[in-house]
């Protein structure tokens, strides 16, 4: 399906940019500090793309989908232009600009596919992400392998990021606005946006949590050797698409059994993760963490597109749960001088909290 495969296109390039980074460093002379800097352009750049681009492709979601594929190409190549700090800042910014741009049009196009077929799309969808960066972290490790340079494996990914916006084609989607939401009903349409995105938030946190600090914390703090420590987010990842996997097999799974799973499973998850004490303990504690988690992003998309057909609600639980992202390393960093890495990521178990005070409110 189309939107199955722009998902995976899009992962590609996400999946060998982390495999990338190292030889990024390397080939500009970058410190990490540096580095840091310049990677923290991409949600700077993220965000107003969001805000826009909910405003201009609600209703013509294929052509904004396509339009932002390949202005994501693009980016990706501009990247291995980049020969000093400030010229990969630039390029990730519009890395992070049209990234978060394509993130909107994706779920905007899913959420009209789904209204428009009546089938239950976001979960395959968004299992495409994590599947993908699986496969593609150590393909991208054997290309470097085999003397492939940074500029070179990009060039390769924004081909593929190119080619497969050609398969939008095929996508059978309406033509025109979406309906009008009714007068008086955007605030109320923006207050439960504000309140699916917060929930969404919640688990970015600690899914992005999980993919830069779960190395760091088996090496430094659980004596794993580097093969160990690099299979945690992997184990994470997978156990994400399965979790999401099973959800689209058990089509009456209620959103508030999901709320309850994420709370539980996802905030015990994690602290068992962090707390447990040895490399056996924490890998279950991530495979736990993306089993209950994994469903429930998709989940809250999928009601926000059912509430809403202007696409008003899907737009705004999209932009809103980016937040996750941007709040994470921030966090996880301050925990982490205060408490040490191990308590931080086990107090991220505190956000299966609203999860729980959700599952209780919600109406069954």
């Amino acid at each position: 399906m189309p939107l199955i495969a722009v998902c995976a296109a899009w992962a590609v390039f996400w999946g060998s940019w982390s495999a990338l980074l190292p030889a990024v460093k390397l080939e500009l002379g970058l410190s990490a500090g540096d580095l840091g800097l310049a990677l923290s352009a991409v949600p700077v750049g993220a965000l107003p793309a969001m805000a826009l681009a909910g405003r201009l492709a609600r209703g013509r979601e294929r052509a904004a989908l396509m339009v932002t594929m390949g202005l994501f190409a693009l980016s990706v190549a501009a990247i291995g232009l980049a020969d000093s700090a400030w010229q990969l800042a630039l390029a990730l910014l519009l890395v992070g600009a049209t990234s978060g741009a394509l993130d909107v049009a994706l779920n905007l196009a899913t959420g009209r596919a789904e209204r428009e077929s009546g089938r239950r799309l976001f979960q395959p969808v968004h299992a495409a992400f994590p599947v993908t960066v699986i496969a593609v972290a150590p393909l991208t490790g054997l290309a470097r392998s085999y003397g492939l340079d940074v500029a070179a494996v990009l060039l390769i990914v924004a081909l593929i990021v190119a080619a497969t916006s050609l398969t939008l084609l095929a996508l059978p989607l309406g033509h025109g606005l979406p309906d009008t939401p009714a007068a008086g009903s955007g605030r109320r349409l923006w207050g439960s946006a504000v309140v699916l995105g917060a929930l969404a938030a919640c688990v970015l946190v600690i899914e992005n949590s999980v993919e830069q600090w779960s190395v760091l914390l088996l090496e430094e703090h659980r004596d794993a050797t580097p093969l160990v420590a690099s299979a945690a987010p992997s184990v994470y990842m997978a156990a994400l698409t399965a979790g999401r996997l099973i959800v689209q097999a058990l089509p009456r799974t209620p959103l508030r059994a999901l709320y309850l799973v994420a709370g539980l499973g996802g905030g015990a998850g994690i602290a068992l993760a962090g707390l447990g004490g040895g490399v056996p303990l924490s890998l279950a504690g991530f495979a736990v963490t993306g089993l209950a988690l994994g469903p429930l992003v998709p989940a809250l998309l999928s009601r926000a597109a059912a509430d809403d057909a202007s696409g008003t609600m899907v737009w705004g639980v999209s932009t809103i749960s980016y937040t996750g992202f941007v709040v994470s390393p921030l966090l996880v960093a301050g925990l982490s001088g205060w408490l040490g890495l191990p308590a931080a990521l086990g107090a991220l178990g505190l956000l299966g909290l609203p999860l729980l005070a959700r599952f209780a409110v919600e109406r069954p």
